[in-house]
């Protein structure tokens, strides 16, 4: 059947009409339906053509309390906090494309906390500690996975680096151990832990609490439970400029629906964030560069936890389904394209095979880009800025889904008290003016 331009909204209504026929729901509230075991097997009776849908698509209003620009894992997670924990429901987060398409779904999904600083560390551990909770807090199977991490050291400035670093975590109450080769190579047996090869594996600090995590869930859980506690999500909508009166922010132009109103505006956009910015009238002191990623063909569990080199430079985890999951540093050139340049991926396959020699014969599946926001410091901006109500969120860099949980809650608390959280405050746009770095290059697990 053909349908005219015009019939499609109501064709859609109906739909929308039947979904909340079917779960009970009345339009515009946030009722969610709780998933178990008894309720796969009760849909199951019904052929699972009955689910509730995951999340409304709303039309926006004129004005709100707050607007989150980017649906992302982030800005989900803002939206997420901002009501449930902060009883601010009056908000939309509004994506120029669709929830979680753009770094959330692009990253290689290593969680850990075992950052250097006390500032970064408290940051990420609070972040661990919102992991370990949070399919239960979800009520969603983020399938976060604690396979623990290793982060190779292959010359004596390297073990120096990891011993510091495990001795500052163990201050900060963050898991940490160093192991010397025989004992790397015990935990990952298919390892070349040889004394032979071009760089030595000599050690490595492990965190056992860390791991992976499925992202595309991550995404999908805070937003259904956002849209459950009266949050709107509003896709394919572009935030086209920003309101700014008597040097406030009081909200956005779309290019959808015009002008949305807001008492405070929170930028999660990533690597668009200067772009954004600029929208504000201020530079950030960010560089967006194209990160790559690949996966191999499935094959039989190899490898149980994740292995990091920032010496070879790469990394690699195995996911359930069996892929190995690789990645490294950024491409050099600065850009907006979800893409990456061949060099980089042959010199990460390189680094990759240099570690596991086993893996040479093994095809690439599928590669792909994201645009990742950099500071000079290697750590984020969680921020005030210039335009009074306007707040930002960004410069993460190689390391933003790790910190998803915590960036969203800190991030929440600051939108919603309009000043910033503590484990925020450190990490202000400001501190490139009064030199309150907090350098984590060394951390970051690969090169930014």
């Amino acid at each position: 059947m053909t349908l005219s331009c015009a019939e499609y909204p109501r064709v859609h209504k109906l739909k929308e009409s039947r979904w909340l026929e079917l779960s009970g729901a009345k339009e515009g509230a946030g009722r969610m339906q709780h998933y178990s075991g008894f309720g796969l097997l009760k849909h199951s009776l019904s052929h699972h053509e009955n689910w509730q849908r995951a999340w409304r698509n709303p039309t926006p209003k004129k004005k709100y309390d707050v607007i989150v620009i980017g649906g992302g894992g982030h800005g989900l997670a803002t939206a997420y906090y901002l009501a449930k924990e902060f009883g601010v429901t009056n908000v939309a987060v509004i994506e120029k494309g669709y929830l979680g398409g753009g770094n959330t779904a692009r990253n290689t999904t290593i969680v850990r906390s075992n950052y250097l600083w006390d500032e970064a560390a408290h940051l990420y551990e609070h972040a661990m500690k919102l992991w370990e909770g949070l399919s239960q807090e979800l009520n969603y199977n983020v399938m976060f996975s604690q396979r623990g991490v290793l982060n190779l050291g292959h010359t004596l400035q390297d073990m120096r680096d990891i011993q510091r670093r495990v001795n500052a975590n163990r201050l900060n109450g963050i898991d940490g151990e160093v192991l010397d080769a025989k004992q790397v190579q015990e935990l990952v047996p298919h390892m070349d832990c040889s004394a032979n090869t071009r760089y030595p594996v000599m050690g490595a600090s492990w965190q056992p609490r860390a791991g992976v995590a499925r992202h595309d869930a991550v995404a999908w859980g805070y937003a259904r439970g956002a849209d459950a506690h009266g949050v709107d999500l509003i896709q394919q909508t572009a935030v086209v400029d920003l309101i700014i009166e008597d040097g406030a922010c009081v909200g956005v132009k779309t290019d959808r629906y015009g002008e949305i109103r807001a008492d405070r505006v929170g930028a999660v956009v990533a690597g668009n964030s200067s772009v954004v910015a600029a929208m504000g009238g201020f530079e950030l002191p960010l560089e967006s560069h194209p990160l790559q990623a690949l996966v191999s063909e499935p094959i039989k569990p190899v490898l149980d936890t994740v292995v990091m080199s920032n010496h070879v430079h790469g990394y690699v985890s195995q996911s359930d389904k069996g892929d190995l999951v690789i990645g490294a540093g950024i491409d050099s050139y600065n850009g907006y394209g979800q893409r990456g340049s061949f060099p980089t991926i042959e010199h990460t396959l390189q680094a990759i095979v240099e570690l596991f020699p086993i893996f040479s014969r093994v095809r690439m599946n599928r590669q792909w880009g994201g645009i990742v926001d950099t500071c000079p410091d290697a750590c984020p901006i969680l921020s005030e800025t210039p335009v009074k109500n306007l707040f930002f969120n960004c410069g993460w860099g190689t390391g933003g889904f790790k910190a998803t949980p915590g960036s969203g809650h800190v991030f929440a608390a600051s939108l919603a008290k309009g000043e910033m959280h503590p484990l925020a405050k450190p990490f202000s746009m400001f501190r490139f003016h009064n030199g309150a770095l907090v350098d984590e290059h060394g951390a970051a697990g690969v090169a930014h």
